[in-house]
């Protein structure tokens, strides 16, 4: 699954940025940008659910900012924090996500990084179809999910 607009919040820091550093064009190339995004709603409860069910076994794989070399220890703090050292040992940061093999990717781009050309199935994330976490769980397995909370 990928970070930015998956797992992170990435358009509300983005807009608090440009407030406060106006004179930037990329506010992701200030060094702390990606340390500052919040969780997605349910995407770290999302996230431990794969990682809980015997079903998955999921990594996070995000693009790089080259405009910010901060950000590829940014982003694994950000792991780190918010969904544990276990998940920083599933980062993987790659330019080109094609390159990577998997069921599905999980990601709200269909073109851009690679996504393209990734040979899984790929799950655009903020679509009518995927809009949040919930509606990618229920695809992925509503049987599992509803034991899990217990219905």
């Amino acid at each position: 699954m990928d970070m930015d607009f998956v797992l992170c919040d990435f358009m509300t820091t983005h807009l608090e940025y440009k407030a406060l550093y106006p004179e930037l064009m990329y506010t992701h190339s200030k060094p702390g940008f990606f340390l500052d995004l919040n969780p997605i709603d349910g995407a770290v409860e999302g996230f431990q659910w794969l990682m809980e069910s015997p079903h998955f076994d999921p990594y996070i794989l995000t693009a790089p900012s080259v405009r910010n070399p901060h950000c590829y220890t940014e982003k694994r703090l950000w792991v780190e924090k918010h969904l544990g050292i276990a998940a920083a040992y599933r980062l993987i940061i790659s330019p080109n996500k094609a390159l990577n093999i998997g069921a599905y990717l999980i990601d709200d781009n269909l073109t851009g990084k690679g996504q393209d050309g990734f040979a899984g199935e790929l799950l655009h994330f903020g679509s009518e179809r995927f809009p949040d976490w919930d509606s990618v769980l229920d695809y992925l397995g509503p049987e599992q999910k509803r034991q899990k909370k217990g219905a």
